[in-house]
């Protein structure tokens, strides 16, 4: 979760409707400790960097950083609640009846990033459940609302609904999506030397429009499906974060109010709860690297009819948005604190544990089924949050899709055939078509669905370290 501005009324609001009120002091801290002292996270930015640590050992650090229950001894939670400052952005926020620990409607909603990313397949009965996976829709983030109308018949929400997905292959994810930014700010340049001329921003066979410079001025008015920027942000529903360690960044804050020391400063207490040096950069960084490296989804092998269903997968246009694959030029995911930063550390992402498979020009196949784009959805699964963006979502990647029910961003479709057929805006011609196709067409092409499947014991070779 990214931190937004200051949303106006919002500490009246919230504190009316949800009745929330705060300790004046801070709270006390557990007599055990911070668990992550506890659990035995002491790794440090300089190991990591020095190569003084294995990538082994850098990935079961991360997942305890992952797994641990952060106490307010780690630096869990928001300091004093004031009504005067934005209630909203973590630091300040207040709690449910004054409770001191949990808010639940923004944030402050979970001790670990495991109780939001737990199930591997929900297509298990009962479900199969371990590190990475998606959560189901009690797990749902409630982002940065300031009203909540239960009583109204379409229930009045001005926030975001989020269901968690899951984390497998993301490291392929950024990689591809590094390499897509620097294509397209290498065609900006283009057109910057080329006045007068549309360049087509064209990357790995995706379009995003075409940008011009005219008069000393780049006119993006033509770009589509992207920021002005023209960084590819693959992470987040809305397409908010470059990497993998921006959203955890922003989570850590948002989830649990824990205040990264590369995002405070070190020695800072800025939340004002007491504790310094929440969290140091080298549990971030091993966070990042452990999410990174967890193996991507599969395909199993295809029946006939799964594969007649490959064929109208295509045929109707989901294939369009739904890339099968896109490649990588490299194998090699580096490293940075931040995009403007050396890099730190980097990994092999063709070799164990992430194991994607390789492609002849020194890169891999990232089977994602989808293409990193940014498309309008239309009014029915638009969100009510205020932004230009409320009817915008980057592209689903429906590898794994098999296991992940429930669908959309927000959870609202329980089956795949019902996600499909609340496609709208820029989708709305590949629903029709489906809901054209005959009862036995439709039956294939979610047969050739149910072929994408989540890994089946992801990060085991960490079980008993």
């Amino acid at each position: 979760m990214g931190v937004l501005p200051f949303r106006k009324d919002a500490a009246l609001a919230l504190a009316f409707l949800f009745f929330l009120t705060s300790p004046s002091s801070s709270p006390a801290q557990p007599l055990e400790g911070p668990a992550l002292e506890r659990a035995g996270v002491d790794i440090t930015q300089e190991q990591i960097a020095g190569h003084r640590v294995s990538l082994k050992e850098i990935r079961r650090q991360g997942r305890l950083v992952f797994s641990t229950p952060f106490n307010k001894a780690d630096g869990y939670g928001d300091g004093p609640f004031d009504a005067g400052e934005d209630p909203i952005a973590p630091g300040g926020r207040p709690t449910l009846q004054g409770n001191g620990t949990f808010l639940r409607v923004n944030g402050l909603d979970g001790q670990t990033c495991l109780e939001c990313h737990s199930i591997i397949s929900n297509r298990s009965i009962p479900a199969r459940f371990g590190v990475g996976g998606v959560g189901g829709s009690v797990t749902n983030a409630i982002f940065q609302p300031t009203l909540i109308d239960v009583a109204s018949a379409d229930t009045v929400f001005d926030g975001r609904f989020i269901n968690p997905p899951f984390l497998f292959g993301s490291g392929g994810i950024q990689l591809l999506a590094t390499e897509m930014t620097a294509e397209l700010q290498a065609l900006q340049a283009v057109a910057e030397a080329s006045p007068g001329q549309d360049i087509a921003l064209v990357t790995k066979g995706v379009s995003f429009g075409t940008i011009r410079y005219e008069g000393g001025v780049l006119d993006t008015s033509a770009v589509r499906g992207i920021d002005f920027d023209l960084v590819v942000r693959p992470f987040g529903r809305k397409g908010e974060f470059a990497t993998v360690r921006d959203f955890d960044l922003g989570a850590l804050q948002f989830h649990f109010g824990m205040q990264p020391v590369e995002v405070v400063g070190e020695g800072v207490d800025a939340d004002g709860d007491g504790i310094e040096n929440e969290i140091a950069i080298g549990p971030v960084s091993a966070l990042e690297v452990f999410n990174t490296t967890l193996e991507p989804p599969f395909r199993e092998s295809l029946t006939q009819s799964a594969a007649s269903g490959a064929e109208h997968f295509v045929t109707i246009g989901c294939a369009t948005c739904h890339r099968f694959e896109l490649e990588t030029e490299s194998r090699i995911l580096d490293y940075r604190l931040h995009a403007d930063a050396d890099v730190h550390y980097s990994v092999n992402l063709s070799r164990a544990p992430a194991g994607f498979e390789r492609v002849k020009r020194a890169g891999i196949a990232v089977r994602l089924f989808a293409d990193l784009k940014r498309h309008d959805m239309g009014p029915t699964l638009a969100e009510s949050f205020g932004s230009d963006l409320d009817s915008s979502f980057t592209t689903a990647r429906l590898w794994g899709v098999a296991d992940t029910a429930p669908y959309l961003h927000d959870g609202r479709a329980t089956t795949l055939g019902e996600a499909i057929l609340l496609h709208g805006g820029e989708a709305q011609a590949a629903a029709d078509d489906f809901a054209l196709l005959s009862e036995t067409e439709q039956r294939e092409l979610l047969e050739f669905l149910d072929s994408l499947r989540t890994p089946l014991n992801p990060a085991s070779d960490l079980d008993g370290h």
